[in-house]
């Protein structure tokens, strides 16, 4: 595991952003680590809700690859009744034209620190020391972020949560097990484990040097050796097919985690806006865990008797339908090709007999918002 600096938990310089403005939302600079011997500084949107009285509970929200630091994002979360931040974590400031986002790359700025993300050339070079590429400061960046929330007199330090999307996703991972500051993470489709053959980060290998690399970049910066230092509770929101974070990664990604809920949606697209930042599910957790709010919905246990497949679960508010979804494929699991089917609840307990020619399967359950929870997923055929 790398060493990160101290330095991240303490509330960070802030800056002016001169120029950038957005209606509701404070565009802001604020410190980060050095980056080839100079300073750096990360961008950032920050908002809070209307009629703050008192202290309120906040989140720290991370895009993924192709993003930047999102002003639409940190009102959905005011509107909620949450302070929030959004930072670039590539260097980057964001931009429009005509009212309409520029496309990356984003324009850079005089203290930007290293692009981002992955194994590109620029993010990952072996010979450099783990302190000048780009994941040791995207992690840096979020829990900087969560420094500098928990300095502000409007927010319960207490009461801060983390979300990120895809690479957001990714780093929420790592920074959960990197900063045991926050009350909750939930990472939209990015997980550990990318070294398994089924994720395309282990398709990119081409040469034995490439190899080689790609063994250097997991050993240092794949979050599963991260995780298992978590301790707040992790929401694991994903889709069926995701091309970059597929189930088996997921899975072995959420058992490291102590306290875990899951979000499995068949076919969920892979995306900013509505499908990564604003499932409700992860509304539900942030009330649960930093406004006492019902807790979501958890399977507790599960098994199968003969093709009978059954699973227990917890749910404080009313289940209103309930589905059994299976494969008969096998392979790469973005092809998969997947079913769904109604399933019998009854007492706290859902079940269904599997559909023969199954390989894998699982449960979800829906309340009467269509809010989901997910059983984890069974393989009978590899």
């Amino acid at each position: 595991m790398i060493q990160f600096s101290k330095k991240i938990f303490s509330t960070p310089e802030q800056y002016p952003a001169q120029g950038f403005e957005y209606p509701g939302v404070k565009a802001l600079f604020y410190e980060g680590l050095p980056y080839n011997g100079r300073k750096t500084r990360i961008f950032a949107w920050y908002g809070i809700p209307e009629n703050v009285k008192g202290k309120v509970p906040a989140m720290v929200l991370v895009h993924g690859g192709g993003g930047t630091a999102f002003p639409d994002w940190v009102r959905l979360w005011n509107s909620r009744g949450y302070a929030a931040i959004a930072m670039d974590t590539c260097g980057g400031v964001p931009a429009w034209f005509n009212s309409i986002y520029c496309r990356n790359p984003w324009p850079r700025h005089e203290w930007s620190g290293p692009l981002g993300w992955g194994l590109d050339k620029v993010s990952f070079l072996p010979e450099l020391p783990p302190e000048e590429q780009w994941p040791y400061h995207a992690v840096s960046a979020v829990a900087l972020a969560n420094s500098l929330l928990r300095s502000f007199p409007e927010v319960d330090a207490d009461r801060i949560g983390l979300t990120g999307v895809s690479w957001g996703g990714y780093l929420t991972c790592f920074a959960g097990g990197v900063d045991n500051r926050f009350a909750f993470a939930a990472p939209v489709y990015g997980c550990g484990f990318l070294d398994r053959p089924s994720v395309g980060l282990a398709c990119e290998s081409r040469t034995a040097k490439d190899a080689k690399r790609l063994e250097q970049w997991f050993s240092m910066w794949d979050p599963s050796h991260y995780l298992k230092a978590a301790k707040m509770p992790f929401l694991w929101v994903n889709g069926t097919n995701d091309f970059a974070f597929p189930m088996d990664s997921m899975k072995l990604s959420y058992l490291l985690t102590r306290k875990r809920f899951l979000a499995i949606r068949v076919r969920m697209p892979h995306a900013h806006g509505g499908p990564g930042e604003n499932p409700e599910e992860i509304r539900l957790m942030a009330d649960y865990v930093c406004k006492d709010g019902e807790a979501p919905a958890a399977f507790k246990s599960q098994g199968m008797k003969k093709r009978i497949a059954w699973a227990k679960f917890n749910s404080p508010l009313p289940v209103k339908t309930a589905e059994l979804n299976f494969t008969r494929a096998l392979g790469h699991w973005t092809d998969r090709i997947w079913y769904s089917v109604p399933a019998v609840i009854k007492d706290g307990l859902v079940s269904a007999e599997l559909p023969k020619g199954t390989t894998v399967y699982f449960f979800n359950i829906f309340d009467d918002l269509g809010r989901v929870a997910s059983s984890e997923h069974v393989c009978l055929a590899e």
